[in-house]
């Protein structure tokens, strides 16, 4: 363990939490009659609603949330207008309210002091907060340079710290979405079509008649359309294919089940072309107009029969060969989905240019039941100075991946370590978002970065584990009390959605935006801050879309027409895609002219040692990785996760269901907490399985605490991939203990 100036710390020891009821207590309180009554009665109240749109996971259904005469917020249900969520909100959208109502939630600025020796925190005002957090900054700029400042982000308070981490001088900026989940498929995708594939991805799941799906848990990672896609597809007699270790939710309602060994899927993948080609199978039409490189891919995949790959993904020939007739016969409607979470085992990027390629070959991409031409509405940018040119950032952080379009956060981290070599130092940070400790692997490099850095500043709702190892921690309001910025996302036609305040912020927590501009002022770039409250940013954009924030209180959402062309191609319609070549590119000139494999190769991965088994993880549909665990409503849904073990593993270590066990993986890391064994046939013997975001070890989360084992101290060992710096997190396995490992070191 790394031995650390900052300590970390559990802000539950300080007293600023509420007073907590535990479920037993509020099932009592549920069954008393005068609370009965009480809550007849405000069923009869009379309820305003407030156009939102939600931030318990990214797809940011728009919503509307319903207050009550005393301002308390009631319900939080879907818009009917959003092409997102067409009315409806998943699980972890309707639990939204819990984020407000968390007891457990940051309610006043906190500042790492040392009192008696001992390293704690203090409260804090917001003035002491910020003017502390501005002398850093302005003495990182003094001493290092602004862009030695590094800001680590996810979803909406990061775009308002990034305008200002922009102003100041740095884009030393990177958030983990991109490195550890999907930025290897925008790098394939983008190789092969010219085209990220974007958020929500743009497939035509209602009028597929194909859909396969490769580690995609569409069903538990409740990507809402495409959930509400899937079913409709299902029931107008679409085949799902669904290529997992595991017999997934997705799998349940899939006519084909194919349980692959785990880090072979481009083994399979090349085969369904070789069969597709070798069968004349293919849509010739489509590549003869708008591909380049079959030939070279006819040859590339010639020695990759359907017998080769079984020996490799232990898939039957005659199941590799029916699949791969069934993509064809439904083609062009055929989806061969690129997932989400890519991040696996290193050739990521390769396994991505190999589904994409697989939809090219079936004329997937912009026809019906494939891929639909996505489109956005651009919003005015509110005006403000140009930013200053950085001298460095995440580029050249970077910079020996080629493909990298995002700062890539392990990179940031390695910058983060004193080396004589370094010449892009990192030596204070802003964390807005997103829980580092709990999302990024290798954890004890990131706590050696940590430990090295002169300020750390946490920007967050909840105490989660990286606030511990904040200087400073502001607690920032939730999304159901603050404006943010117009959301406007891809989809089949442009839309708008606004966020407006249901309530005001509980506590003494602020928006990102207020964050953001007291900061701005303070180090003198008030300019690029020109506005008092952010309201009137979102007036004047939407006064410059035609539209007014009146209109859109009253709406929600906006829906505009198309500008950009049809959703499909129109027959014998030519296209420039957005490659070099304007064509769907087989073979990857750019990549050759790089030394890379111009298509993509199988390569052979490290299997499980005797005695382990690999770790597979994935999204439980009622929560968001780490962030939602605590939730009063969603952790009543799931509080704790549980080991998925094959019959035959339980037979041979004598578990048991329900049974406590301890996982210790390749490195000899130690799971903090033991999880309940669930013995199943729908997990390979070679493999375990777990939900991601549990096993907590911040007792102020009063609901997550100790609750399961945690999959990310488990991911110690990861293999980057070499195009854009993704790293790959399933090469990591783990034995099964029986015994508490941790009995004899605890005090």
């Amino acid at each position: 363990m790394v031995t650390s100036r900052r300590k970390f710390i559990k802000i539950s020891a300080l007293g600023v939490g509420g007073i907590t009821l535990s479920a037993s207590a509020v099932n009592l309180l549920a069954s008393n009659p005068l609370l009965d009554a009480a809550a007849k009665k405000n069923l009869a109240k009379k309820l305003s609603r407030t156009a939102t749109y939600c931030e318990v996971c990214f797809w940011k259904c728009a919503a509307w949330a319903y207050t009550d005469e005393e301002g308390d917020i009631k319900k939080v249900i879907g818009n009917d207008d959003d092409p997102h969520c067409n009315g409806r909100l998943c699980p972890r959208g309707t639990g939204g309210l819990g984020m407000y109502s968390d007891e457990d939630r940051l309610k006043t600025p906190l500042i790492r002091t040392t009192i008696n020796g001992e390293e704690t925190y203090r409260e804090a005002s917001w003035e002491e907060a910020l003017d502390l957090i501005a002398e850093k900054f302005t003495e990182i700029k003094q001493k290092y340079g602004p862009e030695s400042f590094a800001l680590l982000k996810h979803g909406s308070p990061g775009s308002h710290l990034e305008h200002l981490f922009k102003a100041y001088g740095s884009d030393t900026i990177a958030e983990p979405a991109y490195a550890q989940c999907r930025g290897p498929r925008e790098t394939g995708f983008g190789l092969t079509f010219g085209s990220w594939v974007g958020s929500p991805e743009p497939t035509d799941i209602r009028d597929t008649k194909c859909l396969v799906l490769i580690g995609s848990h569409i069903g538990e990672n409740m990507h809402n359309t495409q959930v509400q896609e899937m079913s409709d597809a299902i029931d107008n007699g679409a085949t799902i294919i669904t290529v997992d270790p595991r017999f997934s939710t997705a799998a349940s309602k899939s006519s084909h089940w194919l349980p692959i060994k785990p880090a072979t899927d481009i083994a399979l993948l090349l085969s369904w072309m070789h069969v597709l080609i070798e069968e004349e199978l293919y849509n010739k039409k489509y590549v003869e107009k708008y591909a380049i490189g079959f030939d070279e891919l006819k040859a590339h995949v010639k020695p990759f029969t359907p017998e080769w790959a079984y020996g490799i993904t232990t898939i039957k020939p005659e199941s590799i060969r029916e699949t791969a007739r069934l993509m064809a016969a439904a083609a062009p409607a055929t989806i061969i989905h690129p997932g989400r979470h890519v991040t696996w085992y290193g050739d990521d990027s390769q396994r991505e240019r190999a589904i994409a390629i697989l939809n090219g070959l079936l004329g997937s991409w912009g026809n019906r039941g494939g891929f639909y031409f996505k489109e956005k509405i651009s919003i005015p940018k509110y005006p403000h100075p140009a930013y200053p040119e950085p001298k460095w950032g995440w580029h050249e952080i970077g910079e020996q991946y080629p493909f990298a379009e995002m700062g890539n956060t392990s990179e940031v981290v390695k910058a983060t370590i004193p080396n004589e070599d370094n010449p892009y130092p990192i030596k204070a940070w802003m964390i807005a978002g997103t829980n580092l400790i709990n999302t990024l692997p290798q954890r004890e490099q990131t706590l050696e970065a940590i430990n090295a850095l002169e300020f750390l500043v946490v920007v967050d709702t909840m105490p989660m584990e990286i606030t511990g190892y904040a200087d400073v921690v502001l607690p920032e309001c939730t999304y159901l009390e603050r404006y943010d910025g117009i959301r406007s996302a891809t989809n089949r036609h442009p839309s708008i959605a606004v966020r407006i305040p249901a309530v005001k912020p509980k506590y003494n927590s602020k928006p990102a935006w207020w964050i953001s501009k007291q900061i701005g002022d303070r180090i003198g770039l008030g300019d690029y801050f020109n506005y008092n409250d952010f309201e009137e940013v979102i007036e004047w954009q939407l006064n410059k879309m035609g539209t007014s924030l009146d209109e859109m209180k009253k709406i929600g959402v906006k829906n505009f027409e198309r500008t950009s062309g049809p959703l499909f191609l129109e027959e014998g319609q030519d296209y420039e895609f957005g490659t070099p070549s304007g064509k769907i590119e087989f073979y990857s000139q750019q990549l050759a002219d790089l030394g890379f494999d111009p298509m993509p190769v199988y390569t052979h991965h490290p299997q499980p040692p005797q005695g382990f088994y690999r770790l597979n993880y994935g999204r439980s549909p009622m929560h968001t990785f780490s962030r939602t665990i605590n939730n009063p409503y969603l952790s009543d849904l799931k509080s704790e996760n549980t080991l998925w073990v094959n019959p035959k593993v339980a037979r041979i270590l004598d578990l048991k269901k329900d049974q406590p066990v301890w996982l210790k993986n390749q490195d000899g890391i130690l799971s903090a907490f033991p999880i309940k064994v669930r013995v199943t046939e729908r997990i390979r013997w070679d493999s375990v399985y777990m939900y991601h975001g549990f096993g907590h070890n911040n007792k102020k989360l009063t609901r997550a605490f100790g609750k399961g084992a945690s999959d990310a101290e488990l991911i110690s060992k990861i293999v980057v991939d070499p195009l854009m710096g993704g790293t790959g997190l399933r090469g990591n396995f783990v034995s099964i203990l029986t015994e508490d490992p941790h009995k004899n070191t605890k005090v």
